[in-house]
């Protein structure tokens, strides 16, 4: 039996939850196991695409504890649930929740923990051989699970979604929460999202710049940029930290790690810190004045030039091209 882990966030189901179902109906395929998923606080639709995400059983889970997300409630509930199916597999996104819910339940479990895998596992007997990257993405290791109860999360946006037609029997399931001595107190919620913008960890494109801007007052053509080719905004940490652009926007190994499928760099010269956090993304645009830029060995294409007369360029041409598929 192999559990997954679903996350619901602004009344839809999480893109890496999507990603995690059919990451575990692959690993489903190879070992002849069942997927089942946990899923909380979940509408009628959002247990459907699960479902089609691939999770023969869902076991619904209500409970208003539950809705802030407490890594010491949920850990509890995913145990209960856990037990209560006899999951020797459990699958999670390496996101905000994985990181703190997967090694608490690894310690409670007795059960071996593979963090951020970004491949299918290779069966080998009773262990469970996965891929990773390390080395801030320089190089790929494999680590062998050999425990009795198994834990995988997943890196968002290293595997394909799939929604298919079929069906999943749904369960409401209880947990006890009463003996959970929960030590978080939430004082303010802020949201980082911005309408009509995908997250980042989430997201397929993603338009971000450095310093390279001079300043916070010249960032509307980025955010033109992204806007028309529906992407989402990011920064460097030199610029977050002099706050030109707000933290959450900040990607590279000390802020968000993000693997999109197209990432256009615009004035960041390409630090190893920055590219430590975008080096999974599929294709890389390198836009800067600096031609001896390091970023430039890494990029997929490079323009040496002046942004401010780059960008605008760029945004006329997708606009253009835009129009003439309408």
């Amino acid at each position: 039996m192999i559990l997954v882990y679903t996350e619901i966030n602004k009344g839809k189901v999480k893109k890496a939850s999507l990603e995690a179902v059919n990451y575990a109906a692959k690993i489903a395929e190879l070992t002849g196991a069942s997927v089942s998923a946990i899923a909380i606080n979940a509408d009628a639709a959002q247990l459907e695409e699960i479902g089609k995400a691939g999770a023969k059983k869902i076991l619904s889970v209500k409970n208003e504890k539950l809705s802030t997300l407490d890594s010491m409630l949920v850990s509890s509930a995913v145990e209960q649930a856990v037990k209560a199916e006899g999951a020797k597999t459990i699958i999670f996104s390496f996101d905000i929740t994985g990181k703190a819910v997967a090694p608490r339940l690894s310690a409670r479990l007795k059960a071996g923990l593979v963090a951020g895998a970004v491949d299918v596992p290779t069966i080998n007997g009773n262990s469970l051989e996965v891929k990773k990257n390390v080395f801030s993405g320089k190089a790929t290791a494999i680590y062998s699970i050999n425990s009795d109860v198994k834990i995988i999360s997943l890196l968002p946006n290293s595997f394909p979604i799939k929604l298919g037609e079929n069906s999943s029997t749904v369960i409401d399931f209880a947990v006890d929460l009463n003996s959970v001595n929960s030590k978080i107190i939430i004082k303010e919620k802020k949201s980082t999202d911005v309408a009509g913008m995908v997250p980042l960890p989430e997201a397929e494109l993603v338009v971000s710049a450095g310093r390279g801007l001079k300043g916070p007052e010249n960032w509307g053509m980025i955010e033109e940029l992204a806007k028309t080719l529906n992407a989402t905004t990011a920064c460097s940490r030199p610029v977050a930290d002099m706050h030109w652009r707000p933290h959450h926007e900040h990607v590279g190994q000390t802020g968000v790690a993000i693997r999109p499928n197209l990432y256009i760099a615009v004035g960041i010269s390409g630090a190893i810190q920055h590219f430590a956090g975008v080096n999974g993304s599929k294709t890389i645009v390198v836009i800067n004045t600096d031609k001896e830029a390091p970023f430039f060995k890494s990029a997929d294409y490079g323009i040496v030039g002046d942004a401010f007369t780059i960008v605008p360029k760029l945004i006329d041409a997708v606009k253009k091209f835009k129009a003439n598929q309408n």
